[in-house]
Order: C-alpha cells, then structure tokens, then sequence
C-alpha cells in the first residue's frame, strides 16, 4: 500500500472520471488530513499542482491507503506541492457534544494536541469552517471525492 506524504497530490480514477486529493498533515495517532481538491474531470489537469492552490476545500483524517484498496480504486502520486507557511499548523477539528435529547450543548475543538472548548452551542462563522472531527469512512470519503460530478 503506497503511503503518502504532506504535499502529494493523489490522483484516484473514478467511474465519474479523476478526482484528487491532497495530503495536508500527519499525525502519529491519527490517520492522514487530505483536502478534497476540484472534483472529477475526464483527463488530468495540465497543471494538477494548480488544483491545490485554492485555499478552501473539505478537509477530513482519512486513513488514505486502506480507504482506497477497500474501495477497489486505482490511485498514483500525480504531484506535489509544499504546503504554504501559513498553512502547516495542524489544523483545529470540531465536535460537537450533545445532551440526551441530540442536542448541541457544546463544543470541543482539537488541534492535534489538546482540546478546548467553547460553552456556546453556536458556532461563529470561522468555527464554522473548521473540519469536524471524525475518521472519514470509506463511503463518506467516496461521496466527498464525486461531490462535484455532475
């Protein structure tokens, strides 16, 4: 199974077409951070660093290398590009903590090394954009990955 480093650019052949992510962070406990670059598109970009260039993105831990074979999907490095400075921090996760009812009652939020938290059970609009703290599954990471198909 070919591991991936910050950087790389994964190009996954999909029935819609390629799709690709990048490989962000990683973390000794965690599974990889990838960002969901531009989705499926019926040949390769002349340029496929240019996709990870667009700051926003989903961004999830995906343990990248399994996901992919339990997919059945054919995958190579098609490029790679130095994280930007400002970008290399690990980025901060969100969770949401519920009461008995299923409602938010607060949250926590994680940046690879310890929790806060916020007593408000709304997000404001920065924490909003912040990824949610999960181990992407096999079939979220494949809808992320063709949520731009057409």
């Amino acid at each position: 199974m070919e591991e991936y480093a910050p950087g790389d650019i994964v190009e996954i052949a999909t029935d819609k077409g390629l799709a690709y992510v990048q490989v962000t962070h990683v973390h000794p406990s965690y599974p990889p951070v990838v960002k969901f670059l531009k989705g499926p598109s019926a040949t390769r970009p002349d340029n496929v660093t240019s996709l990870a260039e667009i700051r926003e993105g989903k961004m999830a831990m995906v343990p990248l290398g399994g996901v992919l074979k339990k997919l059945g999907l054919s995958h190579s490095k098609a490029g790679e590009i130095e994280i930007p400075r400002a970008q290399r921090h690990f980025p901060t996760f969100r969770m949401p903590i519920r009461g008995k009812q299923g409602e938010i009652i607060y949250w926590w939020f994680w940046d690879g090394q310890g929790l806060t938290y916020s007593p408000e059970s709304e997000l404001t609009d920065e924490q909003q954009k912040m990824p949610t703290r999960e181990v992407m599954s096999s079939e979220r990471f494949l809808e992320q990955l063709l949520a731009d198909a057409g």
